[in-house]
């Protein structure tokens, strides 16, 4: 077991999917850029050295994506990306009604909100897949309408890990005269990307959840999404994303979408152990979208009691770093809307728990969340009552 006294710093990360630590190579990428001097759109041989560190990193990152260097601006983050795809693309489009689910990033439902256009929303089954029933339907009432639609969908849920099938999306959506936008954030270098050859318009993805730096993102665009702008400028990123561009940032992207690797079935393993141990200790446990594809390095789960901002609390102080897989509003955790799309009951989900892993997690770290977790139970079993 580990010992009950408070750790002062978390010695234990598993919060991958909210953001990755800095790969080394990531790092030295990011110093090196850092000790060079200009503007990367001068044309003197410093601004030239800065844009080559630019370029660099554009091939290193439109390489993973299965991308086309041209095809890529680099954004602040996956939250300007998923903005300009959405609101950007809804003055390029002019569609007349955005489709999301609603499992979908906070960020993607902001964005659509700000469009003023109306909102179709598509709701998940109870695994956390979405209804691509009610996809159909909403392209059949739009033929029917004679309107347009700016689809706007997930490809990897961030709380639950479930795979939505993309495939599928993009063959209803992707012949039609409706725009396809993906929030991929989740999926980069964890799922096989091809954006050159696929359907989707626009992609988000970001670098830090992928051991790259935070406060640096990126937008795939093709086709006539070229036309999309959201912040003019000096013409930086070919005219399509105003401001000097952060080599530093870049390059750091760049080296961290190089060295990233997944291993699936390692991701699994320790997911795998993490379930059989929560089904041991706790057969009451819930383990959110088991029945679907999921990404591997994700167990979203909750033991019917249990609050979740207690059990956090609790193993934060055991040096354990989890969450509770939904958004925080003035350090309170709130209702995950996932859940609650996915059918959930309101109290259950309030007892949802997200650990998932990353490129520098061991299984050392799955056995120390579980001889916490355990912990934990058998304070609240000592004590009589649920937390």
């Amino acid at each position: 077991m580990r010992p009950d006294n408070a750790m002062s710093k978390a010695a234990v990360y598993l919060d991958h999917n909210a953001s990755s630590p800095l790969r080394p190579e990531a790092r030295e990428a990011l110093l090196a850029a850092l000790e060079l001097n200009g503007n990367p759109s001068s044309v003197h041989g410093h601004g030239r050295a800065l844009r080559d560190r630019i370029e660099t990193g554009r091939q290193q990152v439109a390489r993973l994506c299965g991308a086309e260097t041209r095809q890529l601006v680099f954004t602040g983050s996956a939250t300007e990306a998923i903005t300009q795809a959405i609101v950007g693309g809804a003055k390029a489009f002019a569609p007349d009604a955005i489709v999301v689910s609603g499992g979908e990033h906070a960020a993607v439902l902001k964005a659509a909100e700000a469009t003023g256009l109306d909102i179709w929303t598509i709701g998940l089954q109870a695994d956390g897949r979405l209804d691509l029933d009610q996809l159909v339907a909403a392209l059949a009432r739009a033929d029917a309408e004679g309107i347009t639609l700016l689809v706007a969908l997930h490809w990897v849920n961030n709380e639950t890990g479930v795979v939505q099938p993309m495939a599928r999306v993009n063959a209803l959506v992707g012949p039609t005269r409706h725009s396809l936008f993906v929030d991929a954030v989740q999926a980069l270098a964890k799922l096989p990307l091809d954006f050159a050859a696929s359907a989707p318009d626009m992609m988000a993805i970001s670098a830090h959840k992928i051991g790259g730096p935070a406060g640096i993102g990126g937008l795939l665009v093709k086709g006539h999404a070229d036309t999309v702008r959201l912040i003019p400028g000096g013409g930086q990123e070919q005219g399509r994303r105003g401001g000097t561009e952060s080599a530093a940032l870049i390059a750091a992207f760049g080296a961290a979408a190089a060295a990233a690797s997944y291993n699936a079935d390692a991701m699994r393993a320790l997911a795998d152990t993490v379930e059989t141990g929560l089904r041991t200790m706790a057969p009451d446990v819930v383990i959110f979208g088991q029945s679907a594809e999921r990404i591997g390095n994700v167990v979203n789960f909750a033991v019917p009691g249990l609050g979740n901002a207690t059990a956090m609390m609790a193993l934060d102080l055991m040096g354990l770093s989890v969450s509770s897989g939904s958004a925080c509003s003035s350090g309170k955790v709130g209702a995950s809307h996932v859940l609650a799309a996915m059918g959930v009951d309101k109290a259950l989900a309030g007892c949802a728990l997200r650990v998932s892993f990353g490129w520098n997690s061991r299984v050392e770290d799955a056995e120390a969340f579980l001889d916490g977790f355990e912990t934990l139970l058998s304070r609240r079993k000592r004590g009589g009552q649920a937390a």
